[in-house]
């Protein structure tokens, strides 16, 4: 796969590892859309892209703002490239489908996850303008876990049984 890139540029910023507290925090609504918060826009793909990661939610780099962004193909093989402020997650339906999910916040590790096969949400751009976003497959996945992260989760939160004592047991062992 080629090296995705931002057209716009920006910079890369740290990801904030899991058993960081910005991560456990429910972020706060965005209030000024102006230039940094386009900055801020660019910043988090740039970051994304250098990480190769899928989504990225604000909090992700130590800002606690409701935004995320993503670049992640849907069940039709549609890419799907965008961002939302205060997104709310007003849909998660659909069949639910145990995948392989991984997170840039807990790198390298992989773990099977539930998430619903479809997903709506909406919010605002950087400009404050409507929009809704609406996603099957992958999409759905990536538009679930980054609304997760806004309301201080992580996609270890909703893993259950076998799968949950795993991830716990291998996030204990590198902490050691």
């Amino acid at each position: 796969m080629r090296k995705r890139t931002h057209p716009k540029g920006g910079n890369a910023r740290p990801v904030r590892l899991l058993g960081d507290p910005v991560l456990r925090t429910e972020c706060d609504p965005v209030r000024t859309f102006d230039a940094s918060l386009e900055r801020l826009v660019d910043d988090m793909f740039v970051t994304m892209y250098e990480e190769d990661g899928a989504g990225l939610a604000a909090n992700q780099i130590g800002v606690g703002l409701r935004l995320f962004v993503y670049d992640c193909e849907d069940d039709r093989g549609r890419r799907n490239i965008g961002h939302v402020a205060n997104p709310v997650l007003v849909a998660a339906d659909g069949e639910q489908l145990i995948e392989s999910e991984g997170c840039l916040s807990v790198p390298g590790m992989r773990f099977e996850t539930p998430r619903y096969a479809h997903a709506v949400v909406e919010g605002v751009d950087m400009k404050g303008k409507p929009v809704r976003v609406e996603g099957t497959g992958y999409f759905a996945r990536c538009l679930q876990h980054e609304c997760g992260h806004l309301d201080g989760g992580v996609y270890i939160d909703v893993l259950s049984g076998d799968a949950r004592r795993e991830a716990m047991r291998a996030i204990r062992a590198l902490q050691r």
